[in-house]
């Protein structure tokens, strides 16, 4: 009786080991998840376009670790205006940032990570002023959530101050998500922007949501964005690829 007590523990042992490596696994190659953070000399290339109010935008990205608890990213973004008259086309403004952890959830019982985010944008084509402002502007947020094995939920704060000679303000982004891990390597997730601007004219109200198909390391994912105040709508595509 006792052997077959101590083959019992020794299986359900097992068997939570094995569980707890699948969760490690399936968190570590989750690049969508909004508390995803890259392990250390990992690299993250992000490949999407949008498409909205009669713009056309492609970009790329690239995220990468320098060690457990800091990555670094970058990304630059072509516009192309459907709208002659308008004329914003042409490349955005590069950014070049960071994510530090802070806060890691083996560090306190609610297991929470915390983020430090920071970053800043440089000129790009005068033509283009949004969403990535033409002239130099410089962001810093903090971001706390937890993960689980099915669903990561997260809030965001973010302050951006825009350095321009027409459109100089600053802002404040207030941003939760939710993100759920579905059966077969389906994922949705579902979030909001609620911005404040120094100019009443930029204040935005985006709701998000996304969906997201993983292969092995490689994510395929399309978004669908309404922003409330103009009554606007956008939708795009992305690749991730962890390599």
């Amino acid at each position: 009786m006792k052997k077959i007590l101590g083959y019992l523990f020794g299986a359900v042992l097992m068997c939570g080991s094995t569980a707890y490596a699948d969760a490690v696994e399936m968190l570590s190659t989750d690049t969508s998840d909004p508390l995803y953070m890259l392990e250390t000399e990992h690299l993250l290339s992000t490949t999407d376009v949008t498409y909205g109010n009669d713009l056309l935008r492609l970009g790329q990205s690239f995220s990468y670790g320098l060690n457990n608890r800091l990555m670094a990213n970058a990304n630059v973004h072509y516009q192309f205006d459907f709208v002659r008259a308008r004329k914003e086309r042409g490349f955005s403004s590069i950014e070049l940032g960071g994510v530090y952890r802070a806060g890691v959830p083996d560090d306190n019982s609610a297991r929470v990570s915390t983020d430090v985010l920071f970053g800043a944008r440089f000129a790009g084509n005068r033509h283009v002023r949004e969403p990535d402002f033409a002239k130099s502007s410089y962001f810093a947020g903090l971001r706390v959530g937890r993960q689980w094995m099915g669903v990561s939920l997260s809030g965001t704060v973010k302050s951006t101050w825009v350095f321009d000679d027409a459109r100089g303000m600053s802002y404040i982004d207030f941003m939760p998500d939710a993100y759920f891990r579905l059966i077969d390597d389906w994922r949705i997730g579902a979030g909001a922007i609620f911005r404040l601007a120094t100019n009443p004219d930029f204040d935005r109200e985006w709701l998000r949501f996304r969906l997201v198909r993983q292969f092995g390391r490689t994510q395929y994912g399309a978004t669908y964005s309404y922003e409330y105040e103009k009554s606007e709508s956008t939708v795009g595509l992305y690749l991730n690829i962890l390599f």
